[in-house]
C-alpha cells in the first residue's frame, strides 16, 4: 500500500471516528446532578486568565485551547486556563473562558457546529472533494467538523467519549476543540 493510500484511509478513519463520537454524543442523554450531591456541584470557576506562554505554563485548573487547524483562523484560536476546584462540565469551563459554541439546528446542544462563529457560514471550505460551507442544520460534514479532545494530567490526548454538553473535566485537565478537515490535523498537538 503506497503512503498516499495509507494516508487516505487513515483521514477516512478518522472522519469515521469524528462522526461516530457525534453520534454517540446525540444519543447520550443529558443528566444533572443531583442536588444533594456535593461533589457533582462544583464551585464557580474564576474568570479564565490568558497567558503569553500560555501553552508552557502550569495550570491549576482545566486548560483550554481551542485550534482552528486546517482552517487557520487565530483570531478564534484560545489558549487559557480556566480555574476550578473539581469536576466541573466542560461547557461551563468553555463559558469561563468566554469561548461560545454554537450547535446545529437538530441537535442545539450536543453537537459542535461553530466556535466563536468559525467556520463563518459564508466561508469556503477547502477540501479533498472541493469546497464546502457548513450551514449548521444537522450533523457536520464527516471531513470538516470541531473534535473534542480530552488529556488527563499528563497523559496523551484522548478523543472525547462523550460530547461538550455531558462532559466532566477536573484541574489538571486540558480540554481541546480542534477543528479538522480531510483528517488534518489528526490530533492535538504535543
Amino acid at each position: 500500500m503506497t503512503f498516499t493510500k495509507i494516508r487516505t484511509a487513515a483521514a477516512s478513519s478518522l472522519a469515521a471516528a469524528g462522526l461516530l463520537f457525534s453520534l454517540a454524543a446525540c444519543s447520550a442523554p443529558a443528566t444533572q446532578p443531583a442536588a444533594s450531591d456535593p461533589a457533582s456541584t462544583a464551585p464557580a470557576p474564576a474568570t479564565a486568565t490568558a497567558s503569553t506562554s500560555a501553552a508552557d505554563a502550569p495550570c491549576e485548573g482545566v486548560k483550554l485551547i481551542v485550534d482552528t487547524g486546517a482552517l487557520k483562523q487565530s483570531a478564534a484560536d484560545k489558549n487559557v486556563c480556566v480555574p476550578v476546584d473539581g469536576p466541573t462540565p466542560a461547557t461551563k469551563v468553555l463559558e469561563e473562558a468566554n469561548v461560545k459554541t454554537e450547535g446545529t439546528a437538530q441537535y442545539p446542544t450536543d453537537i459542535v457546529c461553530r466556535v466563536n462563529g468559525v467556520p463563518a457560514a459564508d466561508l469556503d471550505i477547502t477540501h479533498q472533494g472541493g469546497a464546502y460551507r457548513e450551514e449548521c442544520k444537522g450533523m457536520p460534514a464527516a471531513f470538516a467538523y470541531w473534535s473534542l479532545w480530552l488529556k488527563k494530567d499528563a497523559g496523551a490526548w484522548e478523543y472525547a467519549q462523550e460530547g461538550v454538553s455531558t462532559l466532566q473535566v477536573s484541574p489538571g485537565q486540558s480540554l481541546e476543540l480542534l477543528f479538522t478537515v480531510d483528517g488534518e490535523p489528526a490530533a492535538p498537538a504535543a
